[in-house]
């Protein structure tokens, strides 16, 4: 799984702390996920709103996103054996990502869809993650925070979904498909009230008017 911050990802990152510092936006905490890319974006973020109120970066690895690389190496072969198209997709995606400038990296494929889905409806056993545990870890980080503070989390897609599916009721396909949606560092705003969270607003990129900055995955 690639685990890195671009350029590009660095430039919506510092773009969305302005944002906040030119309104005003205050946090009484600011979260993370514990992947590389996620501390930087938030370490990007905090550096941009440059404010001494600005609370310290808090690490939380319930945040961080699914391992696809594992859910692959463990669901991948088996789906293989039984599916000859997905087989073909899945070697020739291989040969891609054994270079590390490819942008396979960071392109979603039709075999990634694949494995993904078998992974939420359960089809295999295997020793990663399995998607309802990684649901529960991700509800259990939301419905943690305290709903009478202003907390920002910096985490990525699926967990993103995943709390607006808590507050939707939607069923796993329907999450991620909110995943597939989402922008690079857009916002998404939630009361994380235990056992009813409210979803307010979702995918909001105000602060990238330029529409090359408005890049999914």
């Amino acid at each position: 799984m690639y685990d890195d911050l671009s350029g590009t990802g660095r430039e919506q990152s510092r773009a969305l702390g302005v944002w906040f510092r030119e309104r005003g936006v205050r946090f009484d905490a600011i979260l993370a996920g514990a992947l590389t890319r996620q501390r930087a974006t938030a370490q990007e973020i905090v550096a941009a709103i440059d404010g001494e109120a600005t609370p310290e970066l808090v690490i939380d690895p319930r945040w961080s996103e699914f391992d696809l690389d594992r859910v692959y190496a463990g669901i991948g072969p088996l789906l293989a054996r039984e599916d000859e198209r997905f087989r073909l997709e899945y070697e020739h995606l291989r040969r891609e990502i054994a270079d590390p400038e490819s942008s396979a990296h960071r392109a979603w494929r039709n075999c990634d869809v694949t494995v993904v889905r078998a992974w939420i409806e359960a089809r295999f056993e295997f020793e990663g993650e399995s998607f309802s545990a990684f649901g529960e870890r991700v509800r259990e980080a939301l419905f943690a925070l305290p709903p009478d503070r202003h907390v920002a989390v910096v985490t990525s897609a699926t967990p993103i979904a995943v709390c607006a599916g808590a507050a939707l009721d939607l069923p796993p396909r329907k999450v991620m498909q909110l995943a597939g949606a989402l922008r690079n560092t857009a916002f998404s705003e939630i009361d994380p009230r235990p056992g009813d969270p409210r979803l307010i607003s979702f995918n909001n990129v105000p602060h990238l008017p330029d529409q090359r900055l408005r890049t999914l995955r």
